[in-house]
């Protein structure tokens, strides 16, 4: 039988800013001793960390383009209905695969990095994995690095452990969520793991579309990787993807049970209408939610499905069918509640607020995004997105012929940086909170919290 989930309260938490303020000491020091053209190697060198603590040097947009912030404020009457109170600080995301949950877990990233907000992260067990929690075993806290407990923020992998986030959760954590329509999910789903999968490997020439035909004739439930076979959005809410086809009671209720949860299930087809609505359940600006798309396949390591192979996917992963019909429909009955006009002017000022990050940062002209690059053509190996086999996933650099003021590359650098870099920069921050805690003649390395990270 499916279970609600509950939270009840748990500590709060309080973050030092000791960090920041150092790390933007040393970002100063250097931009006042440095060209532009030599400022990351000069804070490599200073800081020992390379491009880690560089992105500390904290920018504020709203005061660079101080032009825009009338137009992009958060008292005009259409943004009157953020929730008071300030801007929430304490978010469960629950990443989904393939869903564009690496773009909002960056947001999270960047907003905890920039305020000084504690971020769950793998520790433990779990610091082979370094950007989630084990997945795909039932989440514990024993996953959560010690450094980075208790939590505010929660954003990378983990399959819902319920007893074990109910005590990790603060009382008045916004958990959100993303979904993302099934056919388009199985097939980047197939793309991406079509070499660890064994039933994916078990098709004809590693086929998508003989998978299709016959899908039970493939799919190995008892797989390492089964997860991405079938009903990979309902294993990863919680719930059973091998449920028997047509049970909707067990559907209703899986739901029932994540609307008990999520405040928010945003739907990756309508990204930039989700963020609008994650703006305002956060009491957030607009520039908290702007983005450049991340872990996005080349047009190479595509496939274009039929009609009727769609259609075959949505059956085969007929839970996750169920979840997108129910949770797309929610997210436009919030839109509905917003209104039209509100609506038009959030999108408008978030893509405005968008255009200007690609135009900063990446010299982009137009409404376009910043070019995306293969991962071959990435100088900086710690920007470089994982590889899986048989794939292509893009990522971004910094223009060479654009001299960007020290502040504003480091705030540049934190939209392009992948989920493996982010994580290990998190830690590192969070490790440095503790040096001046430290008692005389301890080594830091030595402690049992520093051990684990080796």
């Amino acid at each position: 039988m499916h279970q609600s989930f509950r939270w009840p309260p748990c500590e709060s938490d309080r973050e030092s800013t000791t960090a920041a303020a150092l790390t933007h000491r040393i970002c100063s020091q250097a931009a006042r001793n440095m060209s532009n053209k030599k400022v990351f190697a000069g804070l490599a060198a200073v800081t020992g960390v390379s491009i880690f603590l560089l992105h500390n040097c904290q920018f504020n947009w709203q005061n660079h383009h101080r032009r825009y912030e009338s137009a992009i404020s958060s008292r005009t009457p259409c943004l009157a209905g953020s929730l008071p109170g300030g801007a929430r600080r304490e978010v469960i995301f629950l990443k989904t695969h393939k869903t564009a949950g690496s773009t909002v877990q960056n947001i999270l990233f960047r907003f905890a990095d920039r305020h000084g907000v504690r971020v769950a992260l793998p520790g433990g067990v779990c610091s082979h994995q370094n950007h989630q929690f084990c997945y795909p075993r039932p989440f514990t806290r024993l996953f959560v690095h010690p450094l980075t407990r208790p939590p505010s923020m929660v954003a990378s992998h983990l399959r819902p452990g319920l007893s074990e986030l109910r005590r990790l959760a603060p009382a008045n954590a916004t958990f959100v969520t993303i979904v993302r329509e099934p056919a388009a999910m199985f097939e980047s789903l197939f793309a991406y793991y079509g070499q660890l999968s064994a039933s994916f490997r078990n098709a004809p020439n590693r086929s998508i579309s003989a998978f299709l035909r016959r899908p039970a004739s493939y799919y190995r439930p008892g797989e390492r990787f089964a997860m991405f076979a079938r009903n990979s959005l309902t294993f990863d809410l919680g719930g059973d993807p091998n449920r028997r086809p047509g049970d909707e009671a067990y559907l209703r209720g899986f739901i029932r049970g994540l609307e008990s949860v999520f405040s928010l299930v945003m739907v990756a087809e309508h990204f930039d209408e989700s963020l609008v609505l994650l703006r305002r359940l956060l009491a957030w600006e607009p520039e908290d939610v702007t983005y450049v798309r991340l872990n996005a396949r080349s047009q190479a390591s595509r496939t274009r499905l039929t009609a009727q192979e769609a259609e075959q996917a949505r059956r085969w992963s007929w839970l996750d069918a169920g979840l997108y019909r129910h949770f797309n429909a929610s997210l436009w009955s919030k839109l509905r509640t917003l209104g039209p006009r509100c609506l038009r002017r959030e999108l408008g000022l978030l893509r405005q607020a968008n255009r200007r990050v690609a135009h900063d940062c990446f010299g982009a002209a137009g409404s376009g995004p910043p070019p995306a690059l293969q991962a071959s053509q990435i100088q900086d190996r710690e920007l470089r997105p994982w590889q899986p086999g048989g794939v292509s996933i893009l990522g971004y650099e910094l223009p060479q012929n654009l001299s960007l003021p020290p502040t504003l590359a480091a705030s540049c650098l934190q939209y392009i940086t992948p989920e493996v870099s982010y994580s290990r920069h998190l830690l590192i921050k969070a490790a440095t909170r503790l040096r001046p805690k430290r008692r005389d003649g301890e080594s830091l390395k030595n402690r049992p919290e520093m051990r684990e990270r080796d």
